[in-house]
């Protein structure tokens, strides 16, 4: 995802809570990829490959969810 792409994206996103236990393990933008390359090439979020680092499946699909 270019910059420019991003730059439409990233206001539209919730803000990370500030209160959430954890930082984030993968930021917005790579973890944005993995949702699309889950939705476009449909595996299973638990199949989503680890070496495309977008983080794992459930971390995708739980920032999705949110």
């Amino acid at each position: 995802m270019d910059d420019e792409l991003w730059a439409l994206i990233e206001p539209l996103l919730p803000p990370w809570s500030e209160t959430s236990p954890r930082s984030r393990p993968v930021s917005d933008g790579l973890c944005l990829q993995g949702i699309l390359f889950v939705l476009y090439n449909e595996p299973a979020w638990q199949l989503l490959p680890m070496e495309l680092r977008f983080g794992s499946g459930q971390t995708c699909w739980r920032r999705l969810d949110r």
